[in-house]
């Protein structure tokens, strides 16, 4: 990229983009069934257009579909004429604009990088500073629930090849520990579990769960307990049998810092809806390299799309060493064109075109709520 050069932002179309799941995501916040999702494309005026997307997540980053819409509006706004090509100044502006809002914040850093990447001739990942010099495995997820189910959906995971299975808990110490129980009956003992209680136990409690867990081959715990009790953190992780990982009290590099400072987990989960996009994640992995903490790139509710750029994240650094990109796998349709592939035993590939690689199809977003600024 040349110094001073400019691609400047012409115009922003946003969607609102709803997908129905195949069957309802539950977890210890609650169930979905829709990925109530937001699509970011943003045009130049060199022919170049971005594509990003998001997927809000109200009991987590205080967004909706709804409020995405309207809040990239307010951001569309504030960009239209500026350098796409200055991906700091657009994060300025947008920090500027709007307190907080991290998830339509990241459709549109999602949609700059992809244009950023485009502009320089490479795949993101290599943009990034990245190498395919590993592969990539999604878990794939057990929602919360009856346990009977539980047990059967662990079970055709297994029989379906993936790798590692994650668990939604989050209810009881009785009710999660028997549910554990269960699921090891069924599938044995080697399978790899990670288990994720999305803030559900009692903080008192945590580590009595996790110590009695500690004989079932758990690889780690996301969020055991509320997100405003991290200061407790240290003393689950101390106690703990089983590896702690943060998610909803890791959002931003500010969190990640104050956690490496408290030596509270062994990893992040690192999540573009919650840091605001691939500009602060990046900031983040930078953090845990002074700790050596490792971290699993995560995401919410969305399509291969965003999906696309969380994996080309993941070939940035060696402390990233787990992967859950499954919930694409979860939806009815897939208007993806491009983008990650998904093969066997959950392996994921990414594309070798410039850029992020992957886009939405015409005729789906020709179906959908739209605004153009």
């Amino acid at each position: 990229m040349k110094e001073n050069e400019e691609l400047i932002i012409s115009g922003v179309d946003i969607y609102k983009s709803p997908i129905k799941l195949k069957e309802p995501f539950v977890i210890s916040l609650g169930p979905l069934t829709h990925a109530q999702n937001v699509v970011v494309v943003i045009h130049t005026n060199k022919g170049i257009s971005g594509f990003g997307e998001c997927s809000p997540f109200m009991t987590i980053n205080g967004e909706s579909m709804e409020t995405g819409f309207i809040v990239g509006q307010y951001l569309a706004k504030a960009l239209k004429g500026k350098n796409a090509l200055d991906i700091a100044g657009c994060t300025s502006t947008m920090t500027k604009t709007i307190y907080a809002n991290y998830s339509i914040k990241s459709a549109f850093d999602i949609a700059l990088y992809d244009i950023v990447s485009q502009h320089a001739g490479l795949p993101l990942y290599k943009f990034l500073g990245g190498s395919k010099t590993k592969s990539i495995y999604t878990d794939y997820t057990v929602s919360i629930g009856n346990p009977q189910k539980m047990v059967q959906d662990a079970i055709k995971i297994k029989e379906q090849g993936f790798t590692v299975i994650k668990i939604k808990l989050g209810e009881s110490k009785e009710a999660d520990i028997e549910r554990i129980r269960l699921i090891r009956e069924a599938i044995g003992m080697e399978l790899p579990m990670r288990i994720d209680a999305n803030q559900g136990w009692k903080t008192e409690e945590a580590a009595e769960i996790l110590q009695a867990m500690k004989q079932y081959n758990i690889q780690l715990c996301e969020e055991p307990i509320l997100r405003e009790e991290f200061m407790e953190l240290p003393r689950i992780k101390q106690m703990s049998p089983i590896p702690i990982m943060t998610d909803e009290s890791c959002c931003n590099s500010y969190d990640a810092k104050r956690l490496n400072k408290l030596n509270a987990c062994d990893f992040f989960n690192i999540k573009l809806g919650k840091s605001g996009g691939i500009f602060e994640a990046l900031k983040i992995i930078d953090i845990a390299k002074q700790n050596n903490t490792q971290i699993q790139i995560g995401g919410f509710l969305e399509s291969r799309l965003a999906f696309t750029a969380s994996a080309h994240l993941a070939l940035t650094s060696d402390l990233i060493i787990h992967y859950d990109f499954d919930t694409p796998l979860m939806f009815v349709e897939d208007p993806v064109v491009g983008g990650i592939v998904y093969g066997e035993n959950g392996k994921v590939s990414l594309p070798e075109t410039p850029g992020l690689g992957a886009r939405m199809e015409d005729d789906y977003l020709s179906k959908l709520e739209k605004t153009s600024i």
